[in-house]
């Protein structure tokens, strides 16, 4: 799976809140462990794209939906993150 990421952050929250865009016409939101989260953000960068392994995918409650979309990424203990670099278009962030 590859995303692009979009920043946005949660700070009242116990998780960082990140916006992910599957497509230009979708957009996914996951959570990260607040115990994970200093491992894990120096690999999401805003507008870049990123190869993530091994997560969860679980449906969104009501009381966490920012966005309209019935699921969310759960980033968990063996969640791997891939900067992708190699043939990657430019992201224009004001779209």
């Amino acid at each position: 799976m590859s995303l692009c990421l979009s920043s946005s952050s949660n700070w009242r929250s116990w998780h960082p809140l990140l916006n992910l865009r599957v497509s230009p016409y979708s957009v996914i939101h996951g959570f990260i462990p607040a115990g994970r989260a200093n491992h894990y953000m120096p690999s999401l960068k805003a507008g870049s794209i990123v190869k993530v392994d091994r997560f969860e995918v679980a449906r969104c409650s009501s009381m966490y939906k920012i966005i309209d979309h019935p699921f969310l990424i759960l980033f968990i203990s063996p969640t791997i993150i891939y900067e992708v670099i190699t043939g990657a278009p430019e992201i224009n962030l004001q779209s």
